[in-house]
């Protein structure tokens, strides 16, 4: 980042060091907080309040200011930001008023004109927010960021510092000037989505993703297909999408591209899964040979080598769609008994000296060669680490799910790995209060700083048992920004020993900025997630 603004970002320090941001109003909130979600890395602020010109323009500068993902990025906000706001009203026109505004460009540097999305791409940014009065080095709003992406990430930031006032129908921000230097704890921050047990139109994913990018979450894990069905097309292989429940419930190509693509311009990487050998019982709709037999249907047919056939076509069809490095192989949950009851399978064990956990191992080592082969990195479930950690690529990314642990154990053997306990960032335990959300920590009994790299950060998973389009947006919010926050902000600011003072006013409002937004998030305290206000009463209060 430039000299320039570092010189403002120490000097604003003695004017107030991390004081906090309050609402223009005494009878809203707890005015001694930052109502910013998730919380910058560093920021201060004065007392002053500024006004923002509706017609407000983009200005950009640097090698990538000509982004189209940075513009479609400002026209997004833009919309969001004065989504009440209509302009000069017409009592103005009439009076022939002319308002003036202390915010009328949005000026925008990217110094990298690459838009290649990958893991660790950098996603920091400084946001200025200033009255231009002739004295102030930096007048207006300035973004500088070293890639688009952590442009969009102070857009985000931005929007949450304009608010629309009611009494003079203007937007503003309160106790100006700001200034912000951000960047996230961990560079993996990921929400899985389940489209297997319940189909999810392409439109609800997008609302999904739209509504990522709010909480500056960055990994949409797309959990497609899975035992219950397979809605995803392959062409190598067309009659797979025969698993679908209906032949309404599907995914084209053109459809997946399309996600990723919308993903993208949102900053966000798509991860598919792929879950085998388990989990697959649906690829036998089209084609039983992949079923060990007819009446025992899964894991799938590890003795036939047209089995690999199929996964290696699979995965060369979908990495003409997902660009994203990481690629999930699944390896979870493997009941075996289908292999040693089956005459054909047994026979092949035999022949081999394999027992049905060797051949577990060489299921999963045969896929990942494969997702290796199409320059992936292959990301398995906590179960392969667990039960042959030696044998595993070194490559591998280990996803944690079945409790804590996990993680400490993974980098202590050079493994990479993703935390998501069940018990804590697994959205379908509906039970599970807000605050062990909030609490989670993913670098929990890891105090080896080169270990500590190794976790990519977190994740957590909306499994689609009990989820459709009816309620899956209220059952992922808000606690997924709960874990959002803890995944993005500073350790050291999320670590407060009473989180119902200092998190959990900051969580209301985010998440009535999220229903304002058209997000159908659930209130934050109640003992079911998803479930209703009991009440009548404010949506800050429920």
């Amino acid at each position: 980042m430039s000299t320039l603004f570092l010189i403002l970002f120490v000097f604003s320090h003695s004017l107030c060091v991390l004081q906090t941001q309050g609402l223009n109003s005494a009878d809203e909130v707890n005015d001694s907080l930052t109502y910013l979600w998730p919380l910058p890395s560093e920021f201060t602020f004065g007392n002053k309040t500024l006004s923002v010109h509706p017609q407000l323009s983009l200005v950009v500068g640097g090698n990538g200011g000509n982004s189209s993902i940075l513009r479609l990025g400002f026209d997004r906000y833009k919309a969001i930001i004065f989504k009440n706001s209509h302009g000069v009203s017409s009592f103005d026109r009439i009076r022939g008023r002319r308002l003036s505004y202390d915010v009328t460009k949005l000026k925008v540097v990217v110094h990298s004109d690459s838009e290649d999305l990958q893991l660790g791409v950098d996603e920091s940014y400084n946001l200025f927010v200033q009255k231009k009065d002739g004295q102030s080095i930096v007048g207006e709003a300035t973004i500088e960021a070293n890639t688009v992406y952590g442009a969009l990430r102070a857009l985000e930031t931005f929007s949450q510092l304009c608010t629309f006032d009611y009494g003079s129908k203007s937007v503003q921000v309160y106790r100006a000037p700001w200034y912000i230097r951000d960047s996230p704890r961990f560079a993996y921050r990921g929400l899985l989505l389940d489209t297997s047990r319940h189909y999810l139109p392409v439109d609800v994913i997008k609302q999904v993703i739209e509504s990522m990018s709010y909480a500056k979450l960055n990994v949409l894990h797309w959990h497609i297909i899975d035992r219950e069905s397979f809605p995803l097309e392959v062409p190598s292989y067309p009659k797979l999408w025969k698993g679908s429940y209906t032949k309404w419930e599907r995914y084209t190509v053109e459809d997946a591209i399309e996600i990723v693509s919308f993903a993208k311009t949102r900053g966000i990487n798509v991860m598919a899964e792929v879950d085998v050998p388990g989990h697959a019982e649906s690829w036998g709709a089209g084609y039983p040979n992949l079923w060990p037999s007819t009446s025992c249907k899964e894991p799938l047919d590890v003795s036939k080598s047209s089995t690999f056939d199929v996964v290696s076509g699979i995965l060369t069809d979908m990495r003409k769609i997902f660009p994203f490095e990481l690629f999930h192989l699944g390896g979870d949950e493997v009941n075996t008994t289908c292999w040693s009851s089956t005459q054909h399978v047994k026979q092949w064990l035999q022949q081999h000296n394999m027992t049905t956990k060797d051949a577990y191992q060489y299921f999963v080592l045969k896929a990942q060669e494969i997702a290796i082969s199409k320059n992936w990195t292959p990301v398995n479930w906590e179960e392969t680490f667990n039960t042959f950690p030696t044998k595993l690529n070194p490559k591998t990314v280990v996803h944690n799910w079945l409790g804590p642990g996990v993680c400490p154990k993974a980098v202590a053997k050079g493994f990479r790995c993703i935390f998501s306990n069940q018990g804590v960032w697994y959205l379908d335990h509906l039970d599970v209060p807000w605050e062990d959300t909030y609490n989670a920590e993913p670098l929990e009994g890891i105090n080896d700083v080169s270990q500590q790299k190794l976790v990519l950060g977190g994740e957590v998973c909306m499994w689609g048992e009990t989820a459709d389009t009816s309620d899956v947006q209220q059952t992922i919010w808000p606690r997924a920004a709960a874990a959002a926050e803890r995944l993005w902000s500073r350790r050291e600011a999320t670590s407060s020993r009473n989180g119902n003072l200092t998190a959990l006013p900051r969580l209301q409002y985010f998440r009535c900025l999220l229903n304002r937004r058209g997000v159908q998030a659930a209130p934050v305290t109640n003992f079911y997630a998803r479930s209703p206000p009991i009440w009548s009463g404010s949506c800050y209060d429920q």
